[in-house]
């Protein structure tokens, strides 16, 4: 029998994982999905659950969803991607991720079944959620979609609620080139009569959802066109209160559903939300003088608000340790970051991860200056190494640059 870090190996060896490859690994239907909820005797029918899909804002929302749910005595389960350091990571109950012999028992018991239907490392890793969240018999579960909606393996649920952060050009060749068509697939998760709450209002995607919600007489509700609260979170960075204003929405058509959870509950909830579920990653200060702040923030949409969040930052000099995947559209990313930093170029260390001479030769175009290091770790030491204990260095520009630092 294999031990835990040989069966995630082996789970990451199955077919292209679109974490390490990129857009070759995107599946276009749900065959697979459902063929291994049938075997499993459909999991996700035994607890109940909220869906949250979205550009930007997804994770940290799911998060807070979670977080709350605990402060109120909830059993929680919590389904989210992609990992920074532990696989484990996507798969929690309270704040506590599934324990190695589940996963590996998990595997074991179906590497048959797995193997024969070609079940893709993701496929698997929604069916050992659901399996395991149905075992433990949690209250709630929060399910973050992986990519996309409509045909994400994730959108074999039926929720008590679902939720639509915001629409951005992301993952463009999977998902379509613009926002209309990228709605209408994050639109996939709205189901028949459940409600849906949205949580950005934009011109392009509004009647997108509006239109699909209608079909399905799914109640819609736009978070901005609520009462806006004054709520704020452990997760900082202003672009947060978004987020929150789409959670507090949420958790308002629960309580008239039926959940009982109090206002004490929402405001600890989200002051606590790393703490309670261990998230990392967002706008995540890893040590003062100098200042060390990490992001996962990787798409135009996001980066956005994360570059406005640095602006506000006090320092004498800024150092950007940066590296990107090779399917990002640099025109759209790269003119967002400062040009008086020092950058230091670094490729994340996986397949798609996009060589730093290229991105230094894009970033020079954009007058952003700076060398280029061997990995991710080297670009990072040195940036430590040549700051002052005044300064600010930002890592970023992927998911998996932040994972190395942390």
């Amino acid at each position: 029998m294999l031990n835990y870090s040989q069966t995630v190996d082996w789970m990451f060896q199955q077919l292209p994982m679109f974490q390490r490859v990129g857009t070759t690994a995107f599946k276009k239907d749900l065959t697979n999905i459902i063929l291994l909820s049938e075997h499993l005797k459909n999991p996700e029918r035994q607890f109940k659950s909220i869906h949250v899909g979205g550009t930007n804002g997804k994770g940290s929302t799911s998060h807070m969803l979670a977080s709350i749910f605990q402060e109120a005595g909830y059993k929680v389960g919590l389904y989210t991607s992609p990992h920074l350091k532990d696989y484990r990571e996507r798969i929690k109950i309270n704040g506590k991720e599934i324990p190695e012999e589940k996963v590996v028992h998990f595997i074991s018991e179906n590497m048959e079944f797995l193997e024969k239907n070609q079940l893709s490392f993701f496929e698997m890793s929604v069916g050992m959620a659901f399996n395991y969240f149905a075992e433990e018999k949690v209250d709630i579960a929060i399910i973050e979609v992986g990519l996309g909606g409509r045909l994400d393996s994730t959108n074999i649920i039926t929720p008590e609620l679902s939720v639509i952060t915001n629409i951005g050009l992301d993952h463009t060749a999977m998902l379509g080139e613009t926002l209309e068509v990228i709605a209408g697939e994050k639109a996939g998760i709205i189901k028949k009569n459940i409600p849906i709450v949205i949580g950005e209002n934009q011109p392009e995607t509004k009647p997108v959802f509006q239109q699909k919600a209608a079909n399905l007489n799914a109640k819609i509700i736009f978070a901005e066109d609520e009462l806006q609260t004054d709520l704020t979170s452990d997760l900082k960075g202003s672009y947060q209160q978004h987020n929150i204003q789409t959670v507090v929405t949420a958790l308002g058509i629960l309580n008239s559903t039926g959940w009982k959870i109090s206002y004490k509950d929402v405001e600890n909830g989200l002051l606590n939300v790393i703490v309670n579920t261990g998230l990392r990653g967002r706008w995540d200060v890893l040590q003062d003088s100098p200042k060390v702040i990490c992001d996962t923030a990787h798409n135009a949409e996001g980066l956005t608000y994360v570059m406005k969040q640095l602006e506000l930052e006090p320092y004498k000099k800024l150092h950007i340790v940066l590296g990107v995947v090779n399917d990002k559209d640099l025109s759209k990313v790269l003119p967002l970051f400062p040009k008086k930093a020092i950058y230091y170029f670094c490729r994340p260390n996986i397949p798609r991860g996009l060589d730093a001479h290229l991105l230094q030769k894009s970033a020079n175009v954009c007058e952003l200056t700076g060398q280029v290091y061997s990995s991710v770790n080297v670009a990072y030491a040195t940036a430590l190494e040549s700051a002052d204990a005044s300064d600010v260095i930002f890592v970023g520009g992927s998911t998996f640059v932040v994972a190395e630092v942390l």
